[in-house]
């Protein structure tokens, strides 16, 4: 458990984003809530993170179409009763209105607004972590090397080859690892002292002194000018005057002989490609260390079937099929299935996500497509072959030519077969 030479620490997961460039699969929830590897959401990896590194003290701070995250939080990640207290929690914290009439305006804008908790909490330091990434860290080795450097802020910094860094928030250090500047997609990124060829960017991840984090949202807070974001307003305005220190992602270590990994799945092409790393083995990210494990909402449904239906034998290969998915005379090759889902017989469907409560009807072909949740798909539909065809019907990402079938429409009541008469469409919160 985290303590002693650390002090009290608060955990603050920023968890309200909009997740705009995941659309359609972001139409009815905020990214954080947005399923991942057949049976977790997004966010469960930033808890999982925190609290596998002991961090019990926790405030989610969400808004956008956030009922779904609301309800997997609760859940899934509410501590028992004996623990239950002021310093055990996990918490979602909607946007409340405290300055004003107004929602969040970024994400230090988010912590702003909610700082009364931090003096609730008498913290003495603060972890604002994001909760729309895929990664595997421990939080308190980020910590030890933030009291170790006596940094007033340490910044998580991921390694990637220059050539690549342009795409993010890149960040300058000297020799020390102290941070000298901070540039947004630049055309040429600063490369790491002593490794050429190779740049820091930010993961989003932060640590802040409690009166640091205090001065600078109250300082940006009133610039009217800025955007209230902590990578693009507040980070630049502090390591002139503060020391600022990047922690080097690539040093943490995981038990269980596991590496650490981080993703920003923020398009559907690199959501896809996490999905595909997956199906790897060995793959970077392992969802299977048990000294390690990624935490989320268990529910009570049957075993993964699998059995030949209908003079169709089953082939499932290289997939990751979550609990009551089924396949039934089907072949499945390099594919997610996700909970209670069913693929029924002479389908063929290759590398491909197909999401919680979808029917599968027979003789269907699907090539790299995600399905989102509660969908059918009648027999015969061939999906992701004729993109002129599917653009007609469905979302094509231009970048990656991932065909996405969004979530139907949620309506207030659906006409049941039986003439004249009608149900309330309905849901436990966690297919959405």
């Amino acid at each position: 458990m985290i303590h002693g030479k650390y002090g009290r620490v608060l955990g603050m997961v920023l968890a309200g984003g909009k997740g705009e460039r995941l659309m359609p699969l972001t139409r009815y929830r905020a990214k954080p809530a947005v399923p991942f590897a057949a049976k977790y959401r997004i966010i469960d990896f930033a808890l999982s993170n925190m609290v596998n590194s002991g961090l019990f003290s926790i405030y989610c701070l969400i808004q956008f179409k956030s009922q779904s995250l609301h309800e997997h939080i609760g859940k899934g990640w509410q501590f028992g009763s004996a623990l239950r207290g002021r310093d055990f929690f996990v918490n979602v914290v909607p946007a409340q209105m405290w300055d004003g009439e107004r929602w969040y305006e970024g994400t230090a804008d988010a912590v702003f607004q909610n700082m009364h908790l931090v003096t609730l909490f008498n913290a003495d330091r603060v972890c604002v972590f994001a909760a729309d990434h895929v990664y595997k860290m421990d939080v308190e080795q980020m910590l030890a090397y933030h009291m170790d450097n006596k940094a007033d802020v340490t910044v998580a910094a991921y390694v990637v080859p220059s050539s690549e860094a342009s795409q993010f928030g890149c960040i300058a250090t000297d020799e020390s690892g102290r941070i000298t500047d901070f540039v947004e997609k630049p055309a040429i990124p600063p490369e790491i002292p002593g490794r050429p060829g190779f740049s820091f960017v930010s993961m989003g991840n932060y640590i802040f002194e409690r009166e640091i984090l205090g001065e600078s949202v109250l300082s940006d807070n009133e610039r009217k000018e800025s955007t209230h974001d902590f990578g693009r307003d507040i980070l630049p305005k502090l390591f002139s005057d503060y020391k600022l220190m990047a922690y080097d992602f690539s040093t943490n270590v995981l038990p269980g002989g596991d590496k650490p990994y981080w993703k920003d799945v923020g398009s559907i092409k690199a959501y896809w490609e996490a999905h595909m790393d997956l199906l790897l083995h060995p793959s970077a990210l392992s969802l299977y260390n048990q000294m390690w494990p990624i935490r989320t909402v268990s529910y009570s449904d049957p075993p993964c079937f699998t059995y030949p239906a209908n003079d169709h034998s089953c082939s499932v290969d290289a997939c990751m099929c979550a609990e009551a998915s089924r396949v039934l005379g089907a072949y499945v090759r390099k594919s997610v299935l996700s909970r209670n889902c069913v693929i029924n017989s002479g389908s063929v469907v290759e590398e491909s996500i197909i999401g919680q409560n979808v029917t599968i009807g027979s003789n269907c072909r699907l090539h790299r497509v995600i399905v989102d949740s509660h969908n059918i798909i009648p027999d015969g539909t061939s999906i992701g072959y004729d993109h002129a065809a599917d653009a007609e019907l469905y979302h094509v990402d231009p970048t990656s030519g991932v065909v996405v079938v969004g979530m139907p429409s949620i309506d207030l009541r659906q006409k049941m077969q039986i003439p004249g008469s009608y149900e309330i469409f309905s849901t436990d919160g966690s297919g959405f």
